[in-house]
């Protein structure tokens, strides 16, 4: 199989995954079969295609007369029989939930034809474990979306103990041609990078105000104005590489000592959920959150992003 042989897509899933990455594969000429256990969630899927396409072209991403065109190339359909019909790479986004992947993989893979790829956009589980549930475990590789999956342009492609190099390879091959920007791991490992950077990250940022080192706000705006900024164009490694080996090498061997490296969960962080204070999404989280906050906050990251979508294509050429 070939990453040109590719035309139909199976998207399982109709939340925020699910209609963000039914939009990419639709942008790029894909015919998309959008699985939702209801009309309703296809109806709140297909919602959520419109509006991510409507923003695309208040930015200028797309132009208004290729709109019906590409919700046109997005059927849903409310069976996996429907769903796994002629498809030639399926991508799903249901709940993470080790079990529930693996039933509907099991499923599908009895339905699906046989040179059909399977990929989880799972954030964190194993493939190699969501793979035990069917026969073409060669076939079988994370894809992970990062949220919004329709600004955010990272995708990790993960294989399982069994997935063959041909499978990464041409799902590589695809991502880059609905227009994401793949990684490859070279084996599988519990958060893949994205998220082992992230809660490395979290793990101190938490620590610095549990030791009353400074606050929160502190800690937010440090990065925000410091290292989010320069980290968007330089990596950690790059970036480390352009400060000099010397002085980081310098800075590691007394800064390394002092810096968290607790393996229990934070405090802090355990304090809140056990109350409830969920984030964003209960009103209450390390912040307060009236709708107004959540809604600018949403809409200031959204512009950010977006913006940089712009630079990216600049960059190409």
């Amino acid at each position: 199989m070939k990453v040109e042989t590719i035309k139909n897509i199976c998207n399982l899933g109709t939340g925020t995954m699910g209609f963000g990455t039914a939009v990419m594969f639709a942008m790029a000429g894909y015919n998309v079969k959008m699985y939702g256990r209801s009309d309703k969630s296809i109806a709140r899927g297909l919602d959520g295609v419109k509006a991510a396409l409507a923003t695309y072209q208040e930015n200028g991403l797309v132009k208004e007369k290729d709109i019906p065109a590409i919700i046109g190339r997005v059927k849903g359909v409310t069976t996996l029989e429907e769903a796994a019909a002629d498809a030639d790479f399926v991508i799903e986004s249901i709940a993470e939930e080790l079990q529930i992947k693996q039933e509907v993989f099991a499923k599908m893979d009895k339905l699906c034809p046989a040179h059909t790829i399977f990929a989880t956009n799972t954030s964190g589980l194993s493939p190699t474990a969501i793979a035990e549930a069917v026969g073409r475990k060669d076939k079988f590789v994370v894809a992970h979306f990062w949220n919004p999956p329709h600004i955010v342009p990272l995708v990790e492609v993960v294989p399982g103990k069994y997935t063959a190099q041909e499978t990464v390879d041409i799902t590589w091959q695809l991502m880059e041609k609905i227009g994401k920007k793949p990684v490859a791991l070279n084996r599988e490992a519990l958060g893949f990078i994205g998220n082992r950077l992230q809660l490395a990250l979290l793990r101190e940022a938490l620590y610095i105000v549990e030791s009353g080192i400074a606050s929160k706000e502190a800690v937010d705006t440090t990065m925000k104005y410091s290292l989010g900024r320069r980290l968007s164009t330089t990596g950690p490694l790059e970036s480390t590489d352009l400060g000099g080996l010397d002085i980081f090498y310098n800075i590691s061997s007394y800064l390394l000592k002092d810096l968290c490296n607790e393996t229990k969960i934070s405090p802090l962080l355990k304090a809140a959920v056990d109350k409830g204070m969920l984030g964003a999404k209960t009103g209450e989280g390390l912040y307060t959150w009236t709708p107004e906050a959540l809604t600018k906050i949403k809409k200031t990251r959204e512009t950010i992003l977006l913006e940089w979508l712009h630079k990216d294509k600049e960059m190409e050429f």
